[in-house]
């Protein structure tokens, strides 16, 4: 769906972009990621042509992106675009005719919508009139309404409560079922991990990381195990009973253990250990999770 190459942005001495390439997989759902400040939003808008790149080059659909292209994508940003005075309704049609729709498509289009988040009683009110949450909300219809075939989100959940925030969540999924492809920027690496079935992590101004969730994960585990045990040894007997155990965590009544394997010791042989010397309730591997990635790449790269 989309190819950015060697993108290059500088805005005076500051370098928002340096030499970052990515590739996101037509269908899905792609998080991009990274601390304030990592250049994201940079790219971002550059991609919705908001901005041009100083060298390097996108491609939309295997061509180079043209301005025509900006109607096959939506863009949700973090911060509302609405015109505070104007009426809902009427902002909505517009911004739909300003994505080639025409005005009869538009109030097709709208008054579904409209009827699918429940907001029929807003038609008339002002964006003024709104809460944060309640805002976010028209901003979505605007975003989607011309069908995009690629949608960018940048903190989509900001604002909203939980409810709300499920509600967004399952029609974000919905669009992606049904052939959407998506760019998903957050801080939120639970949503990433929930969402994304592909990231990028940039960090000061280069891509550091990127790739399949499930790859990018296996590739970071160590050897590590979650072993639940139930026993009524103290604390220093099971750190003395010949394991590499990094933390105990007390359960009720069990012990939770998060051992590693000493180097050459086989799954079978540690196991067969463990159960010479407790009640074993489960044992299974720790994969790392994209929050335990981030941080670990972030810090690394400072």
């Amino acid at each position: 769906m989309l190819k950015i190459e060697n993108i290059v942005k500088q805005y005076e001495s500051h370098v928002a972009l340096n030499d970052v390439s990515l590739i996101v997989p037509n269908g899905s759902v792609f998080g991009l990621l990274g601390p304030n400040g990592a250049g994201k939003t940079s790219l971002i808008r550059i991609i919705n042509q908001i901005t041009a790149p100083d060298s390097g080059k996108v491609y939309f659909k295997n061509e180079l992106l043209k301005p025509e292209h900006i109607h096959q994508i939506g863009y949700l940003p973090e911060e509302r675009g609405l015109y505070k005075k104007m009426e809902i309704g009427d902002q909505i049609l517009y911004l739909a005719q300003l994505k080639g729709l025409s005005k009869t498509e538009s109030i097709k289009r709208a008054k579904y919508w409209f009827q699918k988040m429940e907001i029929e009683s807003w038609w008339n009110k002002k964006v003024e009139e709104l809460s944060k949450g309640m805002q976010q909300k028209v901003q979505f219809i605007a975003t989607i309404i011309h069908e995009p075939e690629l949608l960018i989100l940048d903190e989509p959940f900001s604002g909203f409560d939980p409810v709300n925030a499920d509600i967004i969540k399952n029609e974000f999924l919905e669009l992606n079922k049904k052939g959407t492809t998506i760019i998903f920027s957050s801080h939120r690496m639970e949503s990433v991990e929930q969402l994304c079935n592909h990231i990028a992590l940039i960090h000061q101004s280069k891509k550091i990381l990127e790739g399949r969730v499930t790859d990018i994960r296996n590739q970071y585990k160590n050897n590590t195990y979650s072993v639940v045990i139930r026993s009524g040894k103290s604390d220093e007997e099971i750190k003395n009973s010949g394991f590499s155990i990094k933390t105990i965590t007390h359960q009720e009544n069990v012990i939770q253990l998060e051992i590693q394997l000493e180097e050459g010791a086989s799954i079978n042989q540690t196991l067969s250990k463990l159960i010479s010397q407790f009640e074993i309730i489960s044992f299974e591997e720790v994969i790392p999770s994209i929050h335990d990635i981030f941080i670990q790449n972030v810090t690394q790269s400072n």
